[in-house]
């Protein structure tokens, strides 16, 4: 049942796609599928063949968030949760993946979907598209904790508390104007859209987007001299690494750049 439920494809270039692909439940999660779904962008962040992962759903949702049948089959005083709290890949897998990720959703994000959303580094949405963190309604906070870490530093606070409070739909339109959404395109441009955005990624160094990447994750949670302590590190490394020759060599040859992510 699972491995159908959660597709993955690797292209020639080196784009990979997750697909959560339970469209008859709007692709709501159950325990197999997201043991498999954290397994999977877990392998493409080690692969060095993937260059940019994308994250989607099929049949017109995203994720409707946990499959509550399946949540309810444990008793909630004796349910336990995902991992420890220093298990960053259980819980942010998608922020932990050390490649760009961009998530590609189309309709329904409620719950978990809307938190995985969360993590996604951009966010190409249809105009149909659908968001909520709608835990309350069930007597739970944001079960990644993006909701209640992650969301209140891409919008704000205020903005953030008034979704966990009412547990209230965010539409489309108001996704793009509040910056949570990159673009906002028709449903079947919505895949077009997103490999787009990752072709131009394609011509990046690997190397430095990983260093990118973990810089301004982390940089939320860091003070100002962790933060350049971190960033002196990484670009001491990055003057060291073939694909900064590579860059150096193919802007003065001017030619097109081949990186390694070395």
């Amino acid at each position: 049942m699972t491995a159908h439920h959660i597709r993955y494809e690797l292209d020639a270039d080196g784009i990979g796609v997750i697909t959560i692909d339970r469209p008859e439940k709007r692709n709501a999660m159950t325990y197999a599928m997201l043991g498999r779904f954290i397994g999977l962008v877990g392998e493409a962040g080690a692969d060095d063949r993937v260059r940019v992962l994308i994250i989607t759903g099929s049949g017109g949702a995203f994720c409707a968030g946990t499959d509550l049948a399946d949540l309810a089959t444990i008793p909630g005083e004796t349910r336990g949760v995902r991992g420890r709290a220093d298990e960053g890949e259980k819980w942010w897998p998608i922020v932990q993946c050390p490649k760009p990720v961009i998530g590609a959703i189309d309709g329904a994000a409620f719950g978990m979907g809307a938190e995985f959303t969360s993590q996604c580094d951009v966010r190409i949405i249809s105009d149909r598209s659908r968001f909520a963190w709608n835990f309350a309604h069930r007597g739970l906070v944001p079960d990644t904790g993006a909701g209640s870490w992650l969301l209140p530093r891409l919008i704000g606070p205020h903005r953030a508390l008034r979704l966990l409070y009412s547990g209230a739909v965010l539409e489309a339109a108001e996704a793009q104007a509040i910056g949570y959404a990159a673009e906002v395109v028709a449903p079947e441009a919505v895949m077009e859209t997103a490999m787009a955005e990752a072709r131009r990624y394609l011509a990046s160094s690997p190397f430095s987007l990983k260093r990118m990447k973990d810089l301004v994750w982390r940089g939320l949670e860091r003070d100002v001299s962790e933060h350049m302590a971190a960033h002196v590190e990484a670009l001491s490394a990055c003057f060291k690494s073939a694909d900064h020759k590579e860059g150096v060599a193919a802007f003065l040859e001017r030619r097109p750049a081949v990186f390694t992510g070395r």
